[in-house]
């Protein structure tokens, strides 16, 4: 680990002040200090939000919740307005890391984890992620983990985070805090941002910018919500597809659908015209097989993740059955590849 500078910030506007384009904000460091130590992320500088006050609480919100950016995966997992309103995010959380990673990782950390392609961790392969302009070495190598969905010629990584793909089936928003003293909430669908020909750059934060909380809307009434993440073991590892899904019901026909998927994209994904298919319509097995196939027609950019189109169609038609009631089993995490 390179040698760096450590700043502990008591506030808000001392954190922002001192984020200069050498600084990283750290608060749980699961991911962080991970990267740190084989030097894939070498900050000549962090900064300590942990001492701040405020940003570790779960606060009732106009009918939803504010979930500060400190509170721990483990204290928003079991979080009993979380498990009773929204519990297809405690699902998805409870679905992630062990419970000591969950004890120290935070919310606004979870939603910044880097990607697990392996040629990000190999500093002495080329990855314009980890260093911009030096290529993508994961397009003519191994691809067992890379996305499906909004790739470019510069980056096919794929997502880790199980929270975030709740969070975005969820409608749920990101707060903001710029270093001017200025707030403002920014929808889990646009906070982060395609690889483009920057694959380094992932969300809208700015370099001074700092994720205060998170704001999950009212829930939905009478939705049912499901979580169902496949992998190679059923504890622990990080998903090869998941789906979460938050729909409703009414009168025999599908009358709201909230779709994401995880590990397939370089950020949570969804696809409007494959909700659209399901709005109106009454649940069956034919209709889910369409919408399935409609999900994943094409071909995958790299071989190597081919696997992941028919594992994703199954995957999905599992999540409607059981989110529209043709199917009992909870299956949240226990399928396997």
């Amino acid at each position: 680990m390179r040698p760096f500078d450590y700043t502990r910030a008591s506030a808000l506007d001392e954190a922002a002040q001192a984020l200069d384009p050498a600084a990283q904000i750290i608060a749980g460091g699961t991911n962080l200090l991970d990267l740190m130590k084989i030097q894939v992320m070498t900050p000549e500088k962090l900064v300590d939000i942990t001492r701040i006050d405020g940003l570790d609480e779960i606060t009732a919100d106009d009918g939803g919740l504010r979930i500060g950016a400190l509170v721990t995966n483990t204290a928003l997992a079991n979080d009993a307005q979380v498990r009773r309103g929204w519990p297809l995010l405690s699902r998805a959380i409870l679905a992630g890391a062990s419970a000591q990673i969950r004890n120290k990782a935070t919310t606004g950390g979870n939603l910044l984890q880097r990607t697990r392609c392996p040629y990000f961790y190999d500093t002495s392969q080329a990855c314009n992620k980890r260093a911009p302009g030096t290529g993508c070495a994961a397009r003519h190598g191994v691809g067992r983990m890379l996305a499906l969905f909004g790739t470019s010629e510069h980056c096919l990584a794929a997502h880790p985070s199980d929270m975030a793909v709740a969070l975005t089936a969820l409608d749920a928003s990101v707060e903001i805090l710029s270093a001017d003293g200025t707030t403002r909430q920014v929808p889990m669908q646009a906070f982060y941002q395609g690889p483009g020909d920057r694959p380094d750059v992932e969300t809208v934060l700015a370099q001074d910018d700092i994720i205060t909380a998170v704001i999950l809307p009212a829930p939905l009434d009478q939705s049912r919500q499901v979580y169902r993440k496949v992998r190679d073991r059923a504890s622990y590892a990080f998903a090869l597809v998941s789906v979460a899904a938050s729909v409703k019901v009414e009168d025999g026909r599908i009358t709201r659908a909230n779709l994401a998927f995880g590990s397939v994209a370089p950020h949570p994904y969804q696809n409007a015209a494959v909700t659209d298919l399901l709005i109106g319509q009454v649940p069956d097995n034919d209709l889910f097989a369409r919408v399935a196939e409609q999900l994943t027609h094409g071909s995958a950019p790299h071989p190597d993740t081919e696997y992941k189109r028919p594992l994703l169609r199954r995957t999905l038609i599992a999540a409607l059955r059981q989110a529209t009631g043709l199917s009992d089993d909870a299956g949240v995490d226990t399928a396997r590849a």
